[in-house]
């Protein structure tokens, strides 16, 4: 629901704003031009598909530097808050049309937030400064810049919450650790959008529209250290999979067991609340939970550790979590491999999540339809011994939404 009403009401603004300025003609034409370019050029040099939080940083840039522009070169603008949606959505268009023709272009979601957002900040910038109230309560100097800044942080906010709801509606995941998964990507990109998009109207406020591509200089350069950083990321989690299938390879595991795990683990940690970095290192763990069976002589049938003895699980373990200190991998990592095999009471909650998974994925491999209830129901009856029970209550949730949460694993 919450969904649609978002989908609705940004193409209500859509339309009107298109409507409304293809009816009256574009004020300043030459500043709108200017700014449209800015908003396609900066689509045109998006990066990835539309999951990344903001992978178009200088488009949204442009888009909310014209919202909060009053002035071009010491002279007073005229456009609206329609004309600055319809500007900011045409630019868009055109930026991301190569992209959409490759299968790449931008999700729903990003799009109407995006327009939400912009419309957001000028209803709350252009009333206001058209009829004098922010010059009469913060003046023309410091006071101003820190109005319009503190503005576009309260505009981010509202970005960062509708991102979340969002993403809660659609997989039923903690609202909290959703919007703090928004808050701390506002840090990284989004807090360099707002910093330039502050500074582009108030630049071309002095300046004119020069200096549109001087101010835009910055913000590319760091879109580009943004996406090497991403790559990075990318290798390394690269890296890490294939040591998880190290142990496919070697015929210790099953095919994909690792995946399964590491995809059930993090949606299962999703729906206990973790986020961010937690989430990180409890995929990373359950990748390689099973990389210590290497040192077994004889592999265990099908890799099923879960009804090893105690001893024997141990070993593995600790055997395991050498193995993963060894490659360089975060040491949180090796941690929650090293005590999958400990009472669970004295398990961070991230190893109890693992050791959950994993087993329900032992259990319910090759049994037919009946495998996964039967499976949730052994794990049901050894709560009070070796699992935890609310660890085990969110896997059934997660199993009973497999379209929601687990697709969202990656």
């Amino acid at each position: 629901m919450v969904v649609v009403l978002v989908y609705v009401v940004a193409g209500a603004v859509t339309l009107l704003a298109l409507w409304s300025t293809a009816w009256r003609g574009l004020d300043e034409r030459a500043i709108a031009v200017g700014f449209g370019l800015l908003v396609a050029v900066g689509e045109l040099t998006r990066w990835g598909g539309g999951g990344d939080r903001e992978s178009a940083p200088l488009g949204a840039a442009g888009a909310l530097g014209y919202a909060l522009l009053g002035e071009k070169a010491g002279e007073a603008t005229h456009h609206g808050v329609l004309q600055v949606v319809a500007v900011a959505v045409a630019g868009a268009l055109v930026g991301c049309v190569p992209h959409v023709a490759r299968g790449k272009g931008p999700s729903l979601d990003h799009m109407a937030r995006r327009v939400l957002t912009v419309w957001f900040a000028a209803v709350c910038f252009q009333p206001l400064y058209n009829q004098r109230r922010l010059a009469d309560w913060f003046g023309d100097g410091a006071y101003y810049a820190l109005a319009v800044v503190g503005l576009l942080a309260l505009t981010g906010l509202c970005d960062a919450v509708l991102a979340a709801a969002m993403s809660r509606a659609r997989t039923r995941w903690p609202f909290g650790p959703l919007l703090r998964d928004e808050m701390r990507a506002m840090l990284g990109i989004g807090s360099a959008v707002c910093a330039t998009g502050a500074v582009m109207a108030l630049a071309v406020a002095v300046a004119g529209l020069w200096a549109l591509p001087v101010i835009s200089l910055p913000l590319l350069l760091t879109q580009l250290a943004f996406r090497r950083y991403s790559a990075v990321k990318a290798t390394y989690r690269q890296t890490i999979a294939s040591l998880a299938r190290a142990t496919e390879i070697a015929g210790y595991t099953p095919h994909g067991h690792a995946h399964r795990v590491a995809a059930l683990s993090r949606a299962i940690g999703r729906d206990l609340g973790l986020s961010g970095p937690d989430l990180t290192v409890l995929e990373y763990a359950a990748l390689m939970h099973d990389i210590g069976q290497l040192s077994l002589v004889d592999p265990v049938a099908e890799g099923a550790t879960a009804e090893l003895p105690p001893a024997q699980q141990r070993r593995i373990a600790l055997l395991g979590g050498a193995v993963v200190r060894q490659t360089g991998v975060d040491a949180q990592v090796a941690v929650v491999v090293e005590r999958q095999a400990d009472p669970y009471r004295e398990q961070p909650l991230t190893a109890r999540i693992v050791r959950t998974a994993n087993a329900y994925e032992e259990m319910s491999r090759g049994t037919g339809p009946q495998g996964p209830l039967a499976a949730l129901e052994k794990l049901r009856l050894a709560t009070g011994r070796q699992y935890q029970p609310e660890v085990v209550e969110a896997l059934a949730r997660v199993v009973s939404h497999p379209g929601l949460s687990l697709g969202s694993a990656g």
